[in-house]
């Protein structure tokens, strides 16, 4: 027969490996913030376990009301940090009901009925562990196979901490004067003990993940303007075949070099920023914009035609003409000019259709500058009448 008293020690011994585990990850990468998060939850939840030891020996009822505030309040904390690594902005969804049943309990507790206290906040945190598993079941950008081990985890323990409150409210509990002892606290004991050194090692591969995905992130982003990168360009679309509905334009902001002699690279540097602006506005599902180094930029179109691609090329064109760039010689416009290459319905490479923007875009440098031009040829999309040839 298993020793309560050992099993919660080993619970407490356990969760203060983890917490000092995962503060020493902390200090080491201090961005990852989630991972603090984490440790502040298994601290509060190893308080509450030693408490909870020392309740089982001496059922004062004020010990009783700090033991289950922490209980909840811990598991409150690590499930803001799930939220806080998924991305769910959305705090007071999960501390609202937490603090609304956290005082339940301790009204509750106050007029001697520990036991409906107990089960309120079994309930509570098994809500917040079922709330835990189901973000990181519908969460689809990370690694699948961690996040279905961290559901299933969160789940196995909520299930544990459900049975301990319909045990209570099965023999009709209401009043108990002590620790609650039976056959589901003790399975309690085992499963959240490994289910939570579980989940600690998770955490270690999450924080893993997590530097991977923004070292990628950082790879594949041009550092000024934030825009991807030709790496980026090369990773999303080096192997895709080019349709009759995609396209390239290529733009190359006009006497760039010249901004720069005359009104040194800060403002350079502001002109490429407001270009960046400026074509990010037309980003939505199916563009995407690159910054292929210096002044020169691409925008990726997919799923249209190649008169609202230039069309679209055209637009960006114009709304640049009108950005002004205050400096100490005055205010600054610039324009830039703009090639286009499309696909074909036999299918064309990254690698050919670049070719052929830029070819269009050295055609409209000679042109004049401050417009966007697409060359026909034969085999190539009729670009229709609104496009300017070349």
């Amino acid at each position: 027969m298993l020793d309560f008293s050992s099993l919660l020690l080993a619970a407490a011994l356990s969760g203060t490996c983890l917490s000092i585990t995962m503060l020493a990850i902390w200090f080491t990468a201090p961005r990852a913030s989630f991972v603090l998060t984490v440790a502040c939850g298994i601290l509060v939840l190893v308080a509450h376990v030693v408490l909870f030891w020392r309740y089982t020996k001496d059922a004062d009822p004020r010990l009783c009301q700090i033991v289950l505030a922490l209980l909840s309040l811990g598991f409150l904390v690590i499930c803001l940090s799930a939220m806080q690594y998924l991305g769910f902005r959305h705090y007071r969804r999960a501390i609202v009901p937490a603090l609304a049943a956290m005082a339940a309990c301790a009204a509750f507790t106050y007029f001697g009925f520990d036991g409906i206290g107990f089960q309120i906040t079994y309930a509570a945190v098994t809500a917040l562990l079922a709330a835990i598993g189901t973000m990181f079941w519908m969460k689809g950008d990370h690694d699948r196979r961690i996040l279905l081990v961290v559901s299933f985890l969160s789940g196995a323990c909520g299930l544990s901490f459900a049975l301990c409150g319909l045990v209570l409210l099965a023999q009709g509990q209401w009043v108990l004067g002590a620790a609650p002892d039976n056959w589901a606290e003790r399975l309690n004991s085992v499963v959240a003990v490994a289910c939570m050194t579980g989940l600690g090692a998770l955490t270690l591969s999450l924080h893993h993940l997590q530097a991977q995905i923004e070292l990628k992130a950082e790879t594949m982003t041009d550092p000024l303007t934030g825009l991807m990168n030709r790496r980026a360009l090369s990773e999303l679309y080096g192997d895709r075949s080019f349709g009759p509905f995609m396209a390239v334009a290529m733009f190359d902001l006009d006497h760039f070099k010249t901004t720069n002699d005359v009104f040194e690279h800060p403002v350079g540097d502001q002109v490429l920023c407001r270009f960046a602006a400026v074509i990010k506005k037309y980003g939505r599902t199916g563009v995407d914009a690159f910054r292929l180094g210096g002044e020169e930029f691409a925008l990726v179109m997919s799923r249209m035609t190649p008169e609202k691609a230039h069309d679209m090329a055209s637009r960006i064109g114009v709304a640049f003409g009108t950005e002004i760039v205050p400096t100490h010689r005055g205010p600054l416009r610039s324009s830039v000019s703009g090639g286009m290459g499309f696909g074909a319905v036999d299918g064309r490479t990254l690698d050919e259709v670049l070719a052929e923007a830029d070819a269009a875009l050295y055609v409209a440098k000679r042109g004049g500058r401050n417009r966007v031009v697409v060359q026909k040829k034969a085999g190539q999309p009729d670009a229709g009448p609104t496009l300017r040839s070349a």
